[in-house]
């Protein structure tokens, strides 16, 4: 082992190669994208609309782990970014059902109001995506 390399069966699993690498790239244009709409509304209108600023920041941190698991990459990150994704599909579409139902509770829009339609349905796609990439990763790396 004098030559870097690590012992079988300790090496991480990558989950960024083929498609895994456009997921990556696509979840750190939604990072930059939500932390700049939730800084910059925080920062100047928080008393105008909090629940959806709020929100906006929260799908940014998500946003931000998902990424870092996918790049981290491992079976414990494949398992973290796994439940990640699924809180994010089930926070797009109670938030998108919501702004729907209920358009009065949300006076600004959030990154997943109506199912990310202002980020062209990117949110509600981008879950779905990641689950079907990380359960396939699960199977290559068990081959």
């Amino acid at each position: 082992m004098a030559d870097g390399a690590k012992p079988v069966g300790t090496q991480r699993t990558r989950l960024i190669g083929g498609p895994g690498m456009l997921l990556v790239w696509l979840y750190g244009v939604m990072v930059v994208g939500a932390v700049s709409r939730s800084a910059y509304q925080i920062s100047t209108e928080f008393d105008r609309a909090p629940l959806a600023y709020s929100l906006s920041a929260i799908a940014a941190l998500v946003y931000a782990f998902i990424t870092y698991t996918l790049v981290r990459g491992g079976e414990t990150a494949r398992k973290a970014a796994l439940a990640c994704c699924a809180a994010e599909l089930v926070g797009v579409l109670v938030v998108g059902t919501w702004t729907l139902v209920e358009p009065s509770a949300f006076p600004d829009a959030t990154v997943w109001s109506d199912f990310g339609m202002g980020y062209l349905f990117i949110p509600v796609l981008l879950p779905v995506t990641a689950v079907f990439w990380l359960r396939r990763a699960r199977t290559a790396a068990a081959v």
